[in-house]
């Protein structure tokens, strides 16, 4: 064989190699929701049949049953996801921030790397998204009814339909016109089921039928810990009859302006259902705890009602990838920016590091490297997405991210991502009267460090109480473990470069 001809067959099997490569890089939907609650997605062991969509992709891919936020709040969580920094790295501590847009986010790296980009539907970080070839957005935390939409060109408009539904709408669209020789990356960012629990009209009074039974510390007296005592996220005294259950004879203006954006014909479905709801409330003139759990009762049944439509819209994009034969090439992943209680210690709301609001529904099928049906007992953050997302679509990923690929985990569950997972919330003072805090979840402990405000520990196991009850630090019997906690949490302090907790801990260390 002459050397033009060897030249030609080796540039023949490298451009195939190359083809190959390309062609097998996964597109990537990450469907992101607000507030939704592990305890209500049923292949988290709910009972009420709320999300069989989801618990289809379960069944599919890999359930992730010790996945957790950096931080327990909307719009810090997004900022994490899209950086792979901490809060105080990305400098989106609380809602109250904007965020840099501009700064690396790893979608921008795969629009350089040859990925059609898209965000649709609930951002909620002040500024515009960059990095992405389209987008449309909700202007801040959006509206269940006929919601106005932000375009890439700065415009609003208002488009008819249930939001759920519209953003669905929308990704389909975007996907539909997408350009087919290029691998796509696509966030949907839902509103549901954020308060105040708004569910499609097709869907009210879905859980009518149901007596919900009390959380085993739903009357939690907070003893020995300090922070949970000074909290505003109470159903008893934080929940509005009016604002957040639908009740008229509870005024309020801002739960009015949400009825007014309906149309004629969504609103008198919406007042046939509550209207009905408010006169056989009024009708039994509840007070104290009979009052407490009549509240409990409506918003666990306007939740889960709010779920349905996002379950059903979750089931058509499952749907659109296997009709139009992208499934097997397409990695699907969906979570919440963060957990929701569900009436555990009386409450709503989430921002505690505290299971119920730290932990956060986490699936993923990627067809090919997941075995279907697996189920991950590992450790893993929020902040470690976006060098997981960047490595499954072989992009390299840059030493300024501080979160850790999946990957070689994503290939053999048995293979750890990280011993333990750091936490800081901020907002203090901010709506919940939340104080600032943070701390390291083991596989088994969880310390926290409160400081700023008011400064003290508290300490948990787990293994005996995973309802976070009884504050075990200063007990002698813990001091050995409450002093390895604290030195390991320093060090994280110190990798992570988190130097406001490292002057926490000076203080009191």
């Amino acid at each position: 064989m002459n050397v033009s001809l060897k030249l030609i067959l080796i540039l023949l099997l490298l451009g195939g190699n190359l083809f190959a490569q390309k062609v097998e890089r996964p597109n990537i939907v990450v469907i992101l929701t607000d507030d939704h609650a592990v305890s209500a997605i049923g292949a988290y062991g709910a009972k009420y049949g709320a999300t069989p969509n989801l618990d289809r992709l379960a069944k599919e891919g890999a359930l992730f049953n010790r996945a957790f936020v950096v931080n327990s709040i909307c719009g810090p969580s997004r900022a994490v996801l899209l950086t792979g920094k901490y809060s105080h790295t990305n400098g989106m501590r609380d809602n109250r921030d904007t965020f840099d847009a501009s700064q690396d986010v790893f979608p921008a790296r795969l629009k350089q790397s040859g990925f059609q980009t898209a965000w649709i539907g609930k951002w909620h970080l002040v500024s515009y998204p960059q990095g992405f070839d389209f987008w449309n957005i909700l202007p801040g935390q959006g509206q269940y009814y006929n919601p106005d939409m932000i375009s890439m060109k700065g415009d609003t408009s208002r488009v008819k339909g249930y939001a759920t539904d519209v953003i669905t709408d929308m990704t389909i669209d975007w996907l539909d016109k997408r350009d087919e020789s290029k691998p796509f990356f696509v966030v949907v960012g839902e509103k549901a089921p954020h308060r105040t629990w708004m569910p499609d009209t097709a869907d009210l009074g879905k859980f009518d039928h149901i007596k919900f039974p009390l959380p085993k510390n739903f009357y939690d007296r907070y003893d020995n810990r300090i922070a949970a005592g000074m909290q505003d996220m109470s159903i008893e005294k934080t929940m509005k009859l009016g604002y957040d259950l639908k009740m008229k004879s509870d005024p309020d203006r801002l739960a009015d302006s949400f009825l007014r954006r309906m149309t004629p014909e969504q609103r008198k479905k919406w007042n046939t259902y509550y209207d009905k709801v408010e006169a056989d409330f009024l009708k039994q003139k509840l007070s104290g705890n009979a009052l407490t759990e009549w509240k409990y009762q409506r918003y666990m049944k306007d939740y889960l009602s709010t779920t349905l439509s996002l379950d059903r819209n979750i089931g058509k994009i499952l749907s659109y990838l296997d009709k139009n034969n992208l499934t097997k090439n397409t990695i699907v992943v969906y979570t919440s920016d963060q957990g929701f209680y569900m009436g555990e210690h009386g409450w709503f709301d989430k921002r505690f590091m505290y299971e119920e609001s730290m932990r956060t529904p986490l699936i993923i099928r990627y067809p090919g490297i997941i075995k279907p049906g697996t189920v991950s007992n590992q450790i893993v953050s929020n902040v470690d997405f976006a060098p997981t997302l960047l490595e499954a679509a072989g992009v390299p990923v840059p030493k300024e991210i501080q979160g850790k690929s999946m990957m070689a985990h994503l290939r053999n569950n048995k293979i750890s991502v990280r011993k333990s997972a750091y936490y800081h919330f901020y907002e203090f003072p901010g709506e919940h009267s939340v104080l600032k805090h943070f701390g390291i979840r083991t596989s088994r402990y969880k310390l926290i460090r409160f400081y700023d405000h008011k400064d003290f520990w508290e300490l948990y196991d787990l293994q005996k109480d995973p309802s976070e009850m009884n504050n075990l630090y200063g007990q002698k019997k813990y001091q050995a473990i409450a002093a390895d906690l604290k030195e390991q949490l320093r060090q994280l302090c110190i990798e992570n470069k988190d130097e406001e907790a490292l002057k926490a801990l000076a203080r009191n260390f």
